[in-house]
């Protein structure tokens, strides 16, 4: 497992269980984790501070993830550089060719292991698993 890796990780999820699972999950594995509960409020997150991931539901209210990543991809770099990993229960391949398309770099349907999470976290922001 990775330890101690300095790498900011964005969890958006409207589901507070979910976000407290991905907490914990990414925390052992030695990530910082940021919450936002929408789109709206991921964009302002992003924008004042930096991450190195985000992990984005799909469907949300407010500004859905597709929404948020189309917004992100939009603005100059390095933000829309940053990597982002889609989390859903969606599993329908027009579904996985939108997310692609507004950007996403990786899908993954829940649920999750813990690991299969701090595995793909460590992946998308560059860091070695021990």
């Amino acid at each position: 497992m990775t330890r101690g890796t300095n790498k900011r990780v964005l969890v958006i999820d409207d589901a507070g269980l979910v976000r407290l699972y991905y907490r914990a999950a990414l925390e052992a594995a030695g990530f910082e984790v940021a919450e936002a509960l929408n789109g709206l409020e991921a964009l302002e997150q992003l924008l004042a501070n930096p991450f190195d991931l985000l992990i984005v539901d799909v469907n949300m209210p407010q500004m859905d993830g597709l929404s948020f990543l189309r917004a992100v991809r939009s603005k100059s770099l390095p933000l829309a550089a940053t990597p982002a990993l889609v989390t859903t229960s969606e599993t329908a391949p027009q579904r996985v060719g939108a997310a692609r398309a507004a950007g996403a770099n990786f899908y993954l349907v829940k649920p999750l292991t813990p690991e299969t999470l701090a595995k793909y976290a460590a992946l998308l922001c560059g860091v070695r698993n021990e």
